[in-house]
Parts: C-alpha cells; sequence; structure tokens
C-alpha cells in the first residue's frame, strides 16, 4: 500500500513538472523585467513594465475581449476553409501522382508568402471594411502545414492492409474508411493544430496593415501609433492568450480524435 501511494505521489509529481517549470520560468522573467523597469535599467516608457501593462490591460478588458471576438473570427474562419481545401487537395494529391508533382511547386510557394507583403494588397482588393482579406490571410498560412499533414497521413497506409482489403472484396470506399482515414486522421489533426496559431499570427498581422480596425492587430497599431505603449502590449498579452486558446482547443481535439482511434 505505502509502496502503491508512494509511486502514485511520485507520478503526480512528475506529471505537474512540464507545467511547473515554465510557469516558473515565465514568472522570473516578469520578475527581472520589473526590475529592470523599476531601477531604470529600462526605460518604462519605450518597454513599459509587467505592472503598468496589467493595469491597462484590467482597464481595457472588455475592449480586449471584443477585439479578441473579431480576430477570433477571422482566425476561425481561415483556419476551417484552409483546412478543407487542404484536405481535398492532399487526397487529389495522394491518388494522383502527376496532380502532386503539380501540386508541389504550388505548396512550396504558399509555404514561403510574406504576409506581410500580401495583407496589405487583399486588404486594399476587398475593401476598406471587409473582414475578407484577413481571413484569406489565415486560410493561406493555413494551408500548407494541413495539407502535408494530410498527404503524409494517406501514404502511411502498410500496403499489406490495403491488399489484405483487395482479398476481401472490399471497395474503394471500404478499403478508405476502414484502413486510410483511421491512418491519416491523426496526421490530420496535428497539422491543424500546428496551423492554429499560424492562423492567429497571419490574423493579427493581416489587421494590423489596414481595414477594419475591431480587431486585436488593428487596435494594436492603433495605440502603438498614439505611443501608448503599455496599452498597446496590453492588447498584445490579449492576442497572445488567444493564440494560446486556439492551440489548445486544437491539442483538446487532438487528444479526442487519438484516443478515439486508439493512438497515444
Amino acid at each position: 500500500m505505502t509502496t502503491a501511494a508512494g509511486a502514485g505521489v511520485r507520478r503526480t509529481a512528475s506529471g505537474w513538472w512540464p507545467v511547473v517549470w515554465p510557469v516558473a520560468l515565465g514568472v522570473a522573467g516578469l520578475a527581472v523585467w520589473q526590475s529592470a523597469v523599476t531601477a531604470g535599467v529600462v526605460d518604462g516608457y519605450a518597454l513599459p513594465s509587467p505592472a503598468a501593462i496589467a493595469a491597462e490591460f484590467a482597464a481595457f478588458l472588455p475592449a480586449i475581449v471584443e477585439g479578441a471576438g473579431v480576430t477570433g473570427v477571422n482566425t476561425l474562419v481561415g483556419l476551417v476553409a484552409g483546412s478543407v481545401v487542404a484536405i481535398a487537395l492532399a487526397a487529389v494529391a495522394a491518388s494522383t501522382r502527376p496532380i502532386d508533382g503539380m501540386l508541389a511547386p504550388i505548396v512550396a510557394a504558399l509555404a514561403v508568402v510574406p504576409i506581410v507583403a500580401l495583407a496589405p494588397v487583399l486588404n486594399t482588393m476587398f475593401g476598406a471594411d471587409s473582414q475578407t482579406g484577413r481571413q484569406m490571410i489565415a486560410g493561406i498560412a493555413t494551408f500548407t502545414p494541413v495539407f502535408l499533414g494530410t498527404l503524409r497521413g494517406l501514404r502511411q497506409t502498410a500496403p499489406v492492409h490495403r491488399d489484405l482489403m483487395r482479398a476481401c472484396a472490399a471497395s474503394g470506399w471500404q478499403t478508405f474508411r476502414a484502413v486510410t482515414l483511421p491512418t491519416a486522421t491523426p496526421h490530420v489533426v496535428t497539422g491543424i493544430r500546428v496551423a492554429s496559431s499560424l492562423a492567429v499570427i497571419s490574423a493579427l498581422v493581416a489587421e494590423y496593415f489596414g481595414g477594419p480596425r475591431g480587431g486585436l492587430g488593428g487596435l494594436i497599431s492603433t495605440y502603438a501609433a498614439q505611443s501608448a505603449y503599455a496599452r498597446s502590449w496590453a492588447f498584445v498579452f490579449g492576442a497572445i492568450l488567444l493564440g494560446v486558446l486556439f492551440y489548445a482547443a486544437t491539442s483538446v481535439i487532438e487528444r479526442g480524435v487519438n484516443a478515439r482511434l486508439g493512438h497515444r
């Protein structure tokens, strides 16, 4: 009993360490930052202290939540649309080698698209009051990791499994549903998890460079232009929390899918 209880305590403690260490490091970094500003080592005007940023965050919390809602919708639309297109094209590429060869340079080009240069162009194309350009930017950022993850997953099916399904007179759809899809799904959801953070960053950058000012990126730009740096940093912190929320949500989905399929 005692040995089992001790082992349980050790497992619990070891499970907490991956959380404790990053939190402790973050707290230590904030303490150093605050001390540097208080001691005058760092100019508090150019780089506000964590206390000043926290005060602005509390004062403008409703505006931050409202801005996060706008940016979150742009991110979600881009993430879903980009994932759907990427999965569909990856399925075509996996089944047809010539199309795979045609798509390879396009995917490589999309992976290195300069969002900073593309965002103003799309914002101008779709108008100053439209969110479409921001959503397209998020979709473009989503496409490559989801496409590559899906394509890799679709190619993971062992030939012996396909041969077994053919020997059992299974149709192409039955083989896809019973063998290919369960094998590919973990790779698909991993690609979506990776893409979620990229989609948030891309939506923020697109909002920063023009268009409606309701999103977090536009508000960061506005307050930075007004030299309200502590307020601008408060909205940056809101953007960080939004990115963490998307990453956490997609991670939960990934774990749920893997658990349902029996993957660890």
